[in-house]
């Protein structure tokens, strides 16, 4: 999904004006190189009240549409194929619906020129414990494009509660975003997706702290690998651009907490004699058919938390990971 962001009046009453020269001899269109906030708090607070209701109307009749234009991206492409398969192995609903509420609600609007204009919204569901090691956050980012498209969440990650970082602000409680070429960053935002996924193939970069979505997950696909019977292939791949573009806000240690995206393929070959077993949901996403090979197409998008530049380590640790199946083969 494309989308955009609401000019201000003032740019709207100028829509005849084509292009302004700044007296820096740049050119302005419509605004765009101001520097401005993303969202009002109001606009953030309907944003996330209508993405709520999209939400849930979704998962009750399992129905991809009534959500469709309230995600995009990692999430959207997760949260579209997950609707898309239980609408077909449940086609008369969710029988367990239970509506998502999402409160405690604080905002980070960062300001900063141009599209995409994004902000995040960090929250308390009603999913999880209100205290111990099961009480978490939701932390959704909300992208806009251009002034006629609807608001949409991009990313969702879920943290252990105080997980969330505290982020750099302006005297005017605006955040900072993390440039994507940034040098004050340990690593570039831009960077994240294919260093990741390289990382996951082959170990390296280093700068990948241990933990479960790194050393420990390169082991449990080391394990799977191994199954008597059924040989086991993974291709990570970079996922990017557009929709799928890394965003950050700088927190306040001069480092950043930065979502980004990948694609992975784990293809299953199974023993002459054996056959690959498809749960019901992958089915439901099914081409071909299965004789002795199954691959499943993945879209992961992780959290991070990236180092300032200069600092005594470079370490990007990944503090959440959701990810979904979104396509499948048989062969």
């Amino acid at each position: 999904m494309r989308r955009r962001v609401p000019g201000r009046v003032a740019a709207a009453l100028a829509a005849t004006a084509v292009l302004a020269l700044t007296a820096s001899g740049c050119v302005t269109v419509h605004g765009e190189l101001e520097v401005v906030p993303t969202a009002t708090k109001d606009e953030a607070a309907r944003a996330l009240k209508d993405f709520t209701e999209a939400y849930n109307k979704a998962d009750k009749a399992y129905d991809p549409a009534l959500d469709a234009g309230r995600v995009t991206g990692a999430l959207g492409a997760i949260n579209q194929a997950g609707l898309k398969a239980r609408s077909i192995t449940s086609p008369g609903g969710n029988p367990d619906h239970r509506p998502l509420e999402l409160t405690d609600v604080r905002y980070a609007i960062p300001k900063k020129a141009g599209w995409p204009r994004w902000f995040v919204a960090d929250t308390d569901s009603n999913r999880d414990a209100d205290q111990g090691a099961d009480d978490t956050r939701w932390v959704l980012v909300f992208v806009r494009n251009g002034p006629d498209q609807l608001w949409e969440v991009a990313y969702l990650q879920i943290l252990p509660a105080g997980g969330v970082p505290r982020f750099k602000a302006d005297q005017d409680g605006w955040a900072q975003p993390a440039e994507p070429d940034s040098a004050a960053l340990a690593v570039a935002p831009k960077n994240l997706s294919e260093e990741y996924s390289t990382y996951l193939q082959t170990g390296k970069p280093a700068h990948f702290a241990a933990g479960p979505h790194t050393s420990m997950w390169r082991d449990e696909r080391a394990n799977v690998a191994k199954r008597p019977g059924l040989a086991t292939q993974y291709v990570d791949q970079p996922l990017d651009t557009g929709d799928y573009a890394p965003l950050g806000l700088t927190t306040e240690d001069g480092g950043a907490l930065v979502f980004f995206a990948t694609r992975f393929y784990d293809r299953q070959v199974a023993a002459k004699g054996y056959r690959p077993k498809v749960n019901p949901d992958v089915r439901a996403l099914m081409t071909g058919e299965v004789r002795s090979t199954l691959t499943k197409e993945w879209v992961s998008s992780q959290a991070v938390l990236v180092k300032p530049a200069g600092a005594q380590s470079d370490q990007v640790t990944v503090v959440s990971r959701l990810q979904g199946v979104t396509s499948a083969t048989g062969s």
